[in-house]
């Protein structure tokens, strides 16, 4: 029996979709948590500014759970070899790039959260440059449903 049938790869594009971009995710979010404690020490009444900055990595996780969610909803006990590979490199766009935009995403909150610990009225250019890191994620997004059809 060969394990590497359709429904084995096409699961293995799923797995990939949500673990990248959930790993990610985690360490973009702790990243930014940490930085965060390390404010609201010294300013508690900041908590919203920061559960807001640290929250935005965790989006790549969904968008890699969705990926993971269209691609097993394809899946058929018969599925070609072909099939599966086609869903599995649907898969990679959304988990590579959920992996590193997530980290990098948390690394821009990370600045963010400092920038508001100085300055509480720049949260809005805060947001703005982390959400710049978030385009990529996007775009990743839409090229793994573009791929998986």
């Amino acid at each position: 029996m060969n394990i590497f049938s359709g429904p084995f790869l096409a699961y293995l594009g799923a797995v990939i979709a949500f673990l990248l971009a959930g790993y990610g995710s985690s360490r973009g979010v702790g990243l930014a948590g940490q930085t965060g404690a390390g404010v609201l020490t010294e300013d508690p009444s900041k908590f919203g500014s920061v559960m807001l900055l640290q929250a935005l990595p965790s989006t790549q996780a969904i968008y890699g759970f969705v990926i993971a969610f269209l691609i097993v909803g394809k899946i058929d006990s018969g599925m070609a070899v072909q099939e599966g590979l086609r869903l599995l490199s649907a898969g990679l766009p959304m988990g590579i790039i959920g992996l590193f935009s997530a980290i990098y995403q948390g690394k821009v909150s990370t600045a963010g959260i400092q920038l508001i610990s100085k300055r509480p009225e720049a949260l809005g250019s805060a947001i703005t440059l982390a959400l710049m890191v978030e385009m990529f994620a996007i775009l990743a997004l839409i090229v793994s449903i573009l791929m998986i059809g």
